[in-house]
């Protein structure tokens, strides 16, 4: 592995009035690795995530992207990060009125001044990857939820990000949807995609996690491999959630 990170996070605090969101959390990110964040409802996960994506704007804490440091307060700077670090949302963040095809490709030629051929192109490639070829042409309205997630990875892996960072990705999906979703971060994970992922999908995270990192009431409390935090002797506090889970 490269010893230097592609993504460094140091010290991200945030504050909403007197309530502590986020408290010095920091991770560092290497080429291929899934990091998993989990804990409670209400532990700052997502707005982690955010804050990351600078989609949030912390009060502390810095940002470097393969060794140089993200100025978050330069527009156009900031534009170029968000291309290289791609973000999937629980809820799909599609255009309902753009059908899948569109919805991939618009990025390409807004951002990325490509033309439209060649951002279709692309986008069909992309949506063969998630397999989702049949169903270019359809609108958001009518897709499944799972569909409309792949429609999501779709567009974000179009512009070829370093990493990408997933809040949730199957926490607004029936049950029987959450296994063709997971699907394509495993063979995302498989081919090298580097990942921050939030998620409740703990026997996931044990077979495909690089590193679980627990987070509480805004404080990161641990982390570690899978086979250290839920191993069968750990006492960690990982584990203890990871039973709790198991027994709802």
């Amino acid at each position: 592995m490269n010893d230097q990170a592609i993504l460094t996070v140091q010290d991200i605090s945030l504050r909403v009035g007197d309530k502590t969101i986020l408290s010095n959390c920091s991770l560092s990110l290497h080429k291929g690795e899934l990091k998993v964040l989990i804990g409670p409802s209400g532990a700052g996960k997502s707005t982690f995530l955010q804050c990351i994506n600078v989609l949030t704007v912390p009060d502390t804490g810095s940002i470097f992207l393969e060794g140089r440091e993200v100025m978050t307060k330069n527009a156009k700077e900031l534009c170029l990060y968000r291309t290289k670090v791609g973000m999937i949302f629980q809820d799909f963040k599609l255009f309902d009125h753009l059908t899948a095809i569109d919805n991939v490709a618009i990025a390409l030629r807004k951002v990325r001044g490509k033309s439209r051929e060649e951002a279709r192109k692309r986008a069909i490639e992309e949506l063969a990857r998630v397999n989702l070829s049949d169903q270019a042409n359809l609108y958001p309205a009518q897709l499944s939820g799972g569909q409309k997630q792949r429609v999501a990875f779709a567009r974000a892996l179009a512009m070829d990000p370093l990493v990408l960072l997933l809040d949730e990705p199957t926490s607004a999906l029936d049950p029987e949807l959450v296994g063709e979703v997971l699907a394509v971060i495993r063979d995302l994970a498989a081919h090298g995609m580097t990942m921050i992922m939030a998620t409740h999908q703990m026997d996931f995270i044990r077979a495909i996690s690089s590193e679980i990192i627990f987070m509480e009431q805004g404080h990161i409390v641990e982390q570690g491999p899978p086979e250290a935090l839920l191993g069968d002797t750990a006492q960690s506090r990982t584990k203890q959630f990871y039973n709790s889970l198991a027994t709802v």
